[in-house]
């Protein structure tokens, strides 16, 4: 014979005050904290990798900097061929850094389209109350993140999501070539 349950024999384990809307929303609250957590470990590798670059930048420009101090007819052939290979480094690294900026402002300007598109897919598919609930989450402030132009490479790109300098001066140089 069939086995036949009583509505309230059987027993939900969520709590008896917890709706879908609730636990919809902190589904979506967990989501968006994982967005967010990819996003910065992002941020990191680039500020991980800016750091290197600069450190060999400037690295390298001092050292250029006393070949260059010293007078041109007290040179030997190998401080100028130095020279010249300390110059071409430095130019590749300050090129390697330059790709570096462009991917910044290109994840900058995904990270806002995907914002928009959430934002406009919860406006037109969710029910009020869930929307109010869910767009605290993907309206949480994420600060718009400025990028100099390469240009301007001797003040640095920020991004200001975190409220932390993404890529920093180069140790006091510029990143370009003397």
């Amino acid at each position: 014979a069939p086995v036949s349950f009583a509505e309230d024999e059987i027993v939900s384990m969520a709590d008896s005050t917890t709706t879908i809307d609730d636990i919809e929303g902190e589904l979506f609250k967990i989501e968006r904290i994982r967005e967010i957590l990819v996003r910065r470990e992002s941020e990191l590798r680039y500020m991980m990798d800016d750091i290197q670059l600069c450190k060999e930048i400037s690295r390298l420009k001092k050292e250029l900097q006393k070949l260059i101090a010293l007078p041109e007819n007290e040179k030997s052939n190998e401080e100028k061929q130095r020279e010249e290979e300390l110059v071409q480094q430095i130019h590749k690294l300050v090129e390697t850094r330059d790709f570096l900026v462009d991917d910044v402002e290109f994840e900058r300007l995904r990270e806002r389209e995907e914002d928009r598109e959430m934002a406009e897919f919860l406006q037109s598919k969710l029910s009020k109350s869930y929307l109010q609930k869910a767009s605290k989450w993907l309206m949480t402030p994420v600060k718009e993140k400025k990028m100099t132009s390469r240009g301007q490479q001797t003040s640095a790109p920020y991004m200001t999501k975190t409220g932390l300098t993404l890529l920093k001066e180069c140790c006091g140089f510029t990143c370009s070539i003397m």
